[in-house]
Parts: C-alpha cells; structure tokens; sequence
C-alpha cells in the first residue's frame, strides 16, 4: 500500500505529543571543564640501544639548558614495560608560552650546538602528548627521596570523563590510601590518544610495588572498585621507571 506523505503528516499533527522522560544532560565531548591552560607535555624518546648510555650520559650534563627555559616536572629512563626509552613530563602556563619557549630554543645557539644536534641522532622516535590534571587530581611530591615510579595508561570508552570520570576516580582512589600506592599525579589527554588517562604512581621499590598489589588484589573495597572502572576500560598499559639524577621528581 502507498500514503501520500501529506496525509501522514496531517494524521501525525493529530497525535498527542509525548513528552519523554527526562535525561540527564551530559556534555560527552569533554565532562568537567578545565578551568585554567596550564597543562603537561608528556613526552617519550626511544634511543638507538646503542647509545642508550651516551644519550643519557648527554642529557645529565646539559639538561640545564634546557631547564632554562621551561619548568621539568620528572624525568624518567623505562626499566619495565620498554627498553631504551626515556619519559619525561613538562609543565606549560598556556599554549602561547609553550610556543614562546620553542621558538626561544631554536634561537639559542648554547642548546642547538651543546646538545640538540648531538641527541636527535641518538634517538629511533619521539612522542608527545598534551594532558591536563583531572580536576581532582593536584601534582604531589613523593614521601622521601628514591624510590621507583610506575605510569599507568587507561584508554577509555568514547565520552570522557562525563561518562566514565567517577568510576575512574574511585578506583584511582581506592588504591591511594595509607599502605598502598602514592599518586603523584591524574592527567587526561588533550592531544595524542584521545580518551586516555594516565596515573603516575610512586613506590618505595619495585618489590615493594609487588608487595602492594598483592595487597590490594585482596581488598574487597579496592576490588569493588576496579571492577566498576573496568566497564569502561578498552585497555591498558604500564611502565615502571626510575628518575634520573637531575630529575625533579625523585
């Protein structure tokens, strides 16, 4: 049978509207705002293996003129999870100070002689990324001096943190608590990956890490927890790292 759309239009009009339940109005493109441009380049060498050693042995010696320019939160060289590579985590008031501070590096003969022009040969690959701290998240200093750093990475469904910020934040702080891991710091990606969120934990030792995993495998409140997060978890990763001398976070 054919209807001419005009007639059902016509009967459509007829019809009482149905006003739906209400919905919640989330924003999925972003969740929580971010309320000020100071973000962090997150950024990942991988060195000929080579001359893992020179590039790190280049690094310690001149990375003063770097840190003349702009503020290093830590710099890491990767013992688990890769090899050869180096992590290291700048922090930037806007977009237009980092451009400032790039276009002032490549005008500064010190840095491009001393060390940019001997390092790039040394490396395979860069990365970076740009992130910002979840809005609960402040940057934290560990409880002592040594110690190892573990970055954990989460690729989350589509929708940021409007969709799975809660549960992600509960499961985070479950494990940062007395006894267990110290969090240095939440940050999701703005630039790079899209829908991931990093956790940089610190730890008094690598089997001291082992040791509270252990532990925390075995807590009814921490695996609750985890398995909530975990229904909107795609994957995940992790490296285990160890500061350099220089390195701020230590």
């Amino acid at each position: 049978m054919k209807f001419r759309i005009s007639a059902l239009r016509a009967a459509a009009a007829k019809l009482s509207p149905v006003t739906p339940a209400a919905q919640p109005s989330v924003d999925f493109s972003r969740g929580p705002q971010q309320e000020h441009q100071t973000f962090y380049e997150l950024r990942t060498y991988n060195i000929h293996p080579h001359l893992n050693s020179a590039f790190i042995q280049l690094t310690n010696e001149k990375i003063h003129l770097r840190t003349a320019h702009s503020q290093l939160i830590g710099y890491w060289t990767v013992e688990y999870g890769g090899l050869n590579k180096v992590f290291h985590i700048w922090k930037y008031d806007s977009y237009s100070h980092r451009a400032g501070v790039r276009s002032a590096l490549s005008k500064d003969p010190t840095w491009v002689s001393d060390y940019l022009s001997k390092a790039i040969p040394m490396l395979s690959s860069q990365e970076n990324e740009v992130a910002y701290l979840l809005p609960w998240s402040q940057l934290q200093t560990p409880p002592q001096e040594g110690g190892v750093y573990e970055l954990a990475s989460f690729s989350m469904r589509p929708g940021g943190p409007a969709v799975w910020g809660d549960a992600f934040q509960a499961s985070i702080l479950s494990h940062d608590a007395p006894g267990y891991s110290k969090l240095i710091g939440a940050f999701h990606n703005e630039f790079g990956p899209l829908n991931k969120v990093y956790a940089l934990w610190w730890y008094e030792s690598a089997d001291k890490r082992a040791e509270v995993r252990h532990k925390a495998h075995t807590d009814a409140r921490v695996v609750a927890a985890v398995r909530s997060s975990v229904a909107q978890l795609v994957s995940q990763e992790n490296k285990l790292m160890f500061p350099l001398p220089f390195s701020p976070l230590k």
